[in-house]
């Protein structure tokens, strides 16, 4: 039974306990894996499986039609309630368009989840929230478009904002599988 005039956010409750539980992934991939190098491509191969699965939720939820070019895309991963403000509650700021259209930045002034988050010294190497790089590269996919997706700035490793660059690399064809017309 609750206390009267004692109200709970949900949605604080439930950001805190996906942190927490982020958190304790990856700690027990520490353990596992002993090596951060290990632990970074782990994370990032978890991230592509979940974008890939995640995409067809973010177009139900949202009704996005297709995106005609690299630009439109990037305003569909950050503006309103599309990408990150649905999924983490935050908004990035796109940056740093390359001279070619083909390269942008996704800067973060807060990261949800690296909220209860110190790396020791021996994981200075980890890339944290590598899972996020993965999720944008899985998603990106089911839509036909190859990109790479790092981290150049980390608020863990005492940047002033963490910062994910997205690289276009190729649209990617409707394939038939072989033997199937």
């Amino acid at each position: 039974m609750s206390r009267p005039g004692t109200r709970l956010d949900a949605k604080k409750v439930n950001s805190e306990l996906f942190t927490l539980t982020y958190g304790a992934l990856v700690s027990q991939l520490m353990r596992d894996y002993e090596n951060v190098e290990d632990v970074n491509k782990q994370l990032e191969r978890m991230g592509y499986n979940i974008g890939v699965r995640l995409i067809e939720d973010f177009l139900a939820k949202t009704g996005s039609g297709r995106c005609y070019d690299f630009r439109d895309t990037a305003e569909k991963i950050q503006v309103g309630m599309t990408g990150f403000r649905l999924y983490l509650g935050v908004t990035p700021t796109i940056t740093n368009w390359s001279s070619a259209g083909d390269e942008f930045s996704l800067q973060f002034e807060s990261n949800p989840l690296t909220e209860f988050v110190e790396l020791p010294d021996h994981c200075l190497g980890l890339k944290y929230c590598n899972i996020l790089t993965g999720v944008l590269r899985g998603a990106l996919e089911m839509v036909q478009m190859d990109v790479t997706s790092v981290f150049v700035q980390d608020i863990l490793k005492g940047d002033s904002c963490t910062e994910l660059r997205i690289k276009f690399i190729k649209r990617l064809e409707d394939a038939i599988p072989a033997g199937e017309d």
